[in-house]
């Protein structure tokens, strides 16, 4: 039996708990340590089972990773082959970063269709697009990517759709390129931004990161450095709805505010109490919260990845409010175990649901569907009353560190049986 969690909800947190670093900023930070034959050191590096992963691929490679408590020097001087293991890149969205880096530095690269969670159909297109456009050739071979070319050339890509993670590909890819590539609607998550500061003090030429144009200048090659992710902004909001939907009072510290501006302006208008200072937030408990409609948007809109947190929230809110999702298709089927906990929620489509509140919660066996709805039920495990059993508790492991000893730190009455 996998490992899962047991909750006894109901409690007061009290204290205070720091925020990791992001993963989705760690995870294509390894990859660009693949763009030269330096050392390259990272930091503070979170330890997930997604960053795990990413480290078992980056070692299938060829390359070198040593590890020193949270930090990691990774040596990618003898890279042995530029195809991605399938059986590890099945298993995480974020192992298709990977290609970019290869595919500028080596010629070629084959890897899968990314895996990970179930979010509905998430495709890939732009990154083949994008390939093509930097003159690259693609094939399909069976269940396999495979793209070849002589030397990247500059181009002008756009995106059709905002993606994070076609950013940090075709942007990766690009520093290694002949002449100049402009990516315009381009993602502007933090994450990107820090991706181009790491990549520029490796000797890359990139302006307007954090925007939706960025240019890259190629250079003939790219040296060593050291730096470390962001903060996780997905994490910190995570823990301040945590805070609000339990009443609770609590400092969320080493974190950065201005990543969420927009969820924190929406939790301001449903009346939670909150400090917020340059590197922290207190939640202080609050009463007669109000319902709030929110709408997903690409950063610095509201996050889909808060979505699912939030909606827990909105249980304990006075009211109607509607949570429309906007960028992933199948990402609020977690919604019916909510009810079966005992929230008031309707689903009007596919993306949008109907939360009435306040509505107590209680109790349940329940598994973790992904990353984030998994983190959210384990809010609504620990605002509920009496025992939840969470099974598939390996996805909220993709995402957020050792978080049952951290919340234990805080008051959380939860333990994990191991297999």
């Amino acid at each position: 039996m996998p490992d899962r969690f047991i909750i006894n909800g109901g409690k007061k947190l009290e204290g205070e708990i720091s925020v990791s670093r992001a993963k989705n900023s760690a995870l294509p930070i390894l990859a660009a340590s693949l763009l030269t034959a330096d050392p390259v050191q990272i930091k503070n590096l979170p330890r997930i089972e997604d960053v795990a992963r990413m480290k078992e691929l980056m070692a299938d490679l060829g390359a070198n990773i040593a590890i020193n408590k949270n930090a990691a020097t990774i040596s990618a001087d003898r890279l042995k082959k530029t195809n991605l293991n399938y059986s590890i890149a099945d298993r995480f969205r974020a192992s298709i970063v990977l290609s970019g880096p290869l595919l500028a530095r080596f010629g070629s690269v084959s890897f899968p269709h990314p895996g990970g969670c179930t979010l509905g159909k998430r495709p890939i297109n732009f990154f083949i697009d994008g390939f093509r456009a930097l003159g690259a050739k693609v094939e399909t071979r069976g269940k396999l990517f495979s793209v070849t070319v002589k030397k990247l050339k500059g181009t002008k890509f756009v995106f059709p759709k905002s993606s994070v993670t076609g950013a940090e590909t075709l942007m990766m890819a690009a520093t290694l390129a002949q002449g100049k590539t402009i990516l315009r609607n381009a993602a502007q998550e933090p994450e990107v931004e820090n991706l181009a500061g790491v990549l520029n003090k490796m000797g890359a030429k990139i302006k307007g990161a954090g925007t939706s144009t960025i240019e890259i200048n190629g250079v003939d090659s790219l040296a060593g450095t050291t730096w470390e992710p962001t903060p996780d902004r997905i994490e910190a909001g995570t823990f301040i709805l945590l805070a609000a939907a339990s009443k609770s009072c609590l400092k969320i510290k080493n974190c950065n505010p201005s990543h969420i501006e927009v969820l924190l302006e929406y939790l301001d208008r449903a009346g939670v109490n909150l400090e917020v200072g340059r590197d922290y937030v207190i939640v202080k408990p609050s009463k007669n919260l109000l319902a709030q409609d929110i709408v997903t948007r690409e950063y610095p809109g509201f996050a889909t990845d808060l979505q699912a947190p939030w909606t827990v929230f909105t249980t304990q809110t006075r009211g109607l409010s509607m949570v429309h999702e906007t960028i992933y298709d199948g990402r609020l089927f977690y919604t019916d175990t909510l009810n079966q906990m005992g929230a008031d929620i309707i689903m009007a489509d596919p993306h949008r649901v109907i939360v009435k509140g306040p509505t107590p919660l209680f109790g349940k066996k329940i598994a973790s569907p992904d990353i984030r709805a998994g983190m959210a039920l384990l809010i609504a495990a620990l605002v509920a009353r009496g025992q939840t059993i969470m099974e598939n508790i390996y996805q909220i492991d993709r995402g957020y560190e050792r978080i049952d000893e951290r919340l234990k730190a805080i008051g959380a009455d939860m333990r994990r049986v191991e297999n």
